[in-house]
């Protein structure tokens, strides 16, 4: 299945390729298949760090969105990559209430990592993680509030929702930024010391 994947994916980049069947054209597959299998295999090894012993709240969800949203070119697929690996968690880890405003956030900030990291450094990754923390943060309390049961559906039961949910937030920018760092610049330091995993047209590295 992974296989027939990449295929389609080949064939879909070829569109607008003014030579298919040249040396260059076959290295440039090549090159992209390497890219695209690491950059789904890093999504997917996020997600299964879902199913070590962790801290609350201190994962990688937000990072492996933001890593999704910035780096696969396919819209569809920066939104299914993650979606999915998240969900085979899930299905490991179970179900809850509120989950589906954890998917929304997921969306969200893979929407967040296209827009705002088309260009890629320490300091607007960094940035970037704390946004989608705040953004997870809003949402999936607000979800909280909205399908647990636990708070009363008012502006008080609100406020008390977002108030006890205050010392899991250091966690959550904590998994951010550590797994923000760890996929931006570990694929970073692979696309220097592995040529197959850089994209097409991109400088050499110093």
């Amino acid at each position: 299945m992974g296989g027939t994947l990449i295929a389609f994916l080949a064939t879909v980049a070829s569109d607008g390729l003014s030579n298919c069947t040249g040396p260059h054209y076959s290295a440039r597959m090549t090159s992209n298949h390497a890219r695209l299998f690491a950059l789904l295999t890093a999504i997917v090894g996020a997600a299964a760090l879902r199913l070590v012993p962790h801290p609350p709240n201190f994962t990688p969800i937000g990072a492996m969105a933001l890593f999704s949203g910035a780096y696969l070119g396919r819209r569809w697929l920066a939104f299914a990559a993650p979606m999915s690996a998240l969900l085979l968690s899930d299905l490991v880890l179970g179900f809850y209430r509120g989950q589906a405003t954890v998917y929304l956030s997921v969306a969200s900030i893979v929407m967040i990592g296209m827009v705002a990291l088309k260009r890629r450094s320490a300091l607007r990754v960094g940035l970037v993680a704390l946004a989608s923390s705040v953004l997870f943060f809003v949402v999936t309390n607000f979800g909280m509030w909205l399908f647990s049961g636990f708070y009363p559906r008012t502006m008080a039961g609100l406020e008390a929702c977002y108030i006890a949910a205050i010392p899991f937030f250091q966690n959550t920018v904590a998994g951010d930024l550590f797994y923000a760092a760890l996929l931006f610049g570990g694929f970073a330091l692979l696309e220097r010391s592995v040529p197959a995993l850089r994209r097409a047209g991109d400088p050499q590295p110093a």
